[in-house]
C-alpha cells in the first residue's frame, strides 16, 4: 500500500503540481494573464474535449442511469449543504455562490480518472468516465448559475447557464454519439489538439492566478469549503451507493469521484464572473494539497 500510494504522488500528483509551479514562475516572468488563459480554457479548449469524450464514447446502457442519477443527486446534496452552510454562517451573496461552486465542481477529469485507473484499473474507468460526464453538466450549470445569479434576473440566469461553451458543445456531441456519424478527419484533429490543451491550460492558470494574489488568506470559510468537499462530498457518497445499486468496480469509482477535490475549472469560472476568485483558487489549492491525506485514507477504505 505505502509504495503504491507513493506511485501515485510521483507518477499521477506531482507532474499536476509541476504544471501549477510552472505557471506560478512564469506568469511574472511572461507577464501571462490569467485572465486570458482562464478565457481561452472557458471558450475553446473545454468545449473541444468535452465534445471529443461524449461523441466517442462507448458507454454501456445498462449502468450508466444509475451511475448518473448516483452523481447528480450526490453532488447536489452537496453542493445544497454548502448553500445552507454559508447561510448559517450569514456568508455574504458572493461568499454563498463560491461555497456552492467549490462543493459542486470536484477534480473528476484530470485528476480523478488517472487516480482511478491506477487504483482500481481499466476496468474501472467506464464507470468514472460517466460519472465525469454526468458531473460536467450539472456542476456547469450550478456553477454558472451561482456565479451570474447575483448580477442578472432569474431568467437572465437561466440563458446564461445554456449559453456556456460546455453545455453548447455536449448537444451536438450527443447527437453524434446517438447516430454514430462519422466526422471528417480534420474537425476531429482539430478538435482533439484544442481539447489536449485543457489540461495544461487549466493548471497552468491556476499558477499563474496563484502568481497574481497578493496574499493566501487562510481563512476559516477556506476551511470549511475544503472540508464539505473533500470529507462531506465522500461521506454523503459511501452512505448513498447501495441505494443505487452500484457495487464492486463501479461503487469504488463513484465513491473516488465524489471525493476529488474541486476542479480548476471552479477557479477559471470564478475569474471569468468575477466571483472571490482568490478565495476559490486558494480553496482549490489547499483542498487539493489535503486530498494527499483524505484520497490516502479513502483508498485504504475502498
Amino acid at each position: 500500500m505505502g509504495w503504491q500510494l507513493l506511485s501515485i504522488f510521483f507518477n499521477v500528483i506531482a507532474p499536476v503540481f509541476a504544471l501549477v509551479l510552472i505557471g506560478y514562475l512564469a506568469a511574472p516572468k511572461l507577464r501571462l494573464d490569467p485572465r486570458t488563459l482562464s478565457r481561452a480554457a472557458y471558450f475553446l479548449f473545454v468545449p473541444a474535449y468535452v465534445f471529443n469524450a461524449v461523441s466517442g464514447a462507448e458507454i454501456n446502457a445498462g449502468l450508466i442511469g444509475r451511475m448518473v442519477a448516483f452523481a447528480l443527486v450526490v453532488h447536489l446534496l452537496i453542493a445544497l449543504i454548502a448553500y445552507l452552510t454559508a447561510r448559517l454562517l450569514r456568508r455574504s451573496p458572493d461568499m454563498t455562490g463560491a461555497y456552492v461552486i467549490l462543493a459542486i465542481f470536484g477534480n473528476v477529469g484530470n485528476f480523478g480518472l488517472p487516480l482511478i485507473t491506477f487504483r482500481l484499473g481499466e476496468e474501472a474507468v467506464f464507470p468514472a468516465t460517466i460519472y465525469f460526464l454526468a458531473i460536467l453538466f450539472i456542476a456547469f450549470t450550478v456553477s454558472v448559475a451561482a456565479a451570474s445569479s447575483r448580477q442578472r434576473t432569474s431568467w437572465r440566469t437561466a440563458v446564461e447557464v445554456f449559453k456556456t461553451p460546455a453545455l453548447l458543445a455536449l448537444m451536438p456531441a450527443v447527437l453524434i454519439n446517438g447516430i454514430d456519424l462519422q466526422l471528417p478527419l480534420m474537425v476531429t484533429r482539430v478538435t482533439t489538439l484544442l481539447g489536449g490543451a485543457m489540461v495544461p491550460v487549466m493548471l497552468l492558470t491556476l499558477g499563474a492566478q496563484l502568481a497574481g494574489m497578493k496574499q493566501i488568506r487562510l481563512s476559516r470559510d477556506v476551511w470549511i469549503a475544503s472540508g464539505l468537499r473533500l470529507v462531506g462530498a465522500a461521506a454523503l457518497a459511501i452512505l448513498l451507493a447501495p441505494l443505487f445499486g452500484l457495487s464492486g468496480l463501479a461503487r469504488g469509482a463513484g465513491i473516488i469521484q465524489s471525493a476529488m477535490p474541486p476542479a480548476v475549472l471552479a477557479s477559471i469560472i470564478a475569474i471569468e464572473y468575477d466571483l472571490l476568485p482568490d478565495f476559490v483558487t486558494t480553496t482549490v489549492l489547499v483542498s487539493t494539497l489535503g486530498s494527499l491525506l483524505t484520497l490516502t485514507l479513502l483508498f485504504a477504505f475502498v
